[in-house]
């Protein structure tokens, strides 16, 4: 069965950083594009960025840039959110997602498969 496990999150000061990672089971993450959105108590989902096949990074949304970034591990299969200077409005619970395409899509809602989740709380 094909899965997507995302892990890392955590509760973090404002201005702190963390590192998300997102590992696959039944295929090979490496082959694919991987986006990353997020879902903010009572928000709608927000697309944050993907990285495709050739490690090219997408933003789905400005307020992550010159912050966020993400990279790949090939030799352990995951993909990595690094997150810096975090706000209190970064707190949510994020998800990594694909469609098992090589590029990244132009809407994020089209990475059909997710992980379950990683809460993510920025706070004093």
């Amino acid at each position: 069965q094909m899965q997507l496990a995302d892990s890392g999150g955590g509760l973090v000061q404002p201005g702190g950083s963390l590192r998300l990672s997102c590992a696959a089971s039944g295929f090979t993450l490496n082959y694919y594009a991987i986006g990353w959105f997020r879902q903010a108590p009572g928000r709608e989902r927000e697309g944050v960025l993907c990285i495709d096949a050739g490690d090219n990074i997408k933003y789905y949304t400005d307020s992550v840039k010159g912050r966020f970034t993400i990279s790949r591990d090939k030799q352990k299969d995951t993909a990595n959110l690094q997150m810096n200077s975090l706000k209190p409005e970064d707190t949510a619970v994020y998800h990594c997602a694909t469609h098992f395409g090589t590029a990244c899509p132009r809407d994020y809602r089209l990475l059909e498969l997710e992980g379950q989740g990683t809460l993510v709380t920025v706070s004093s």
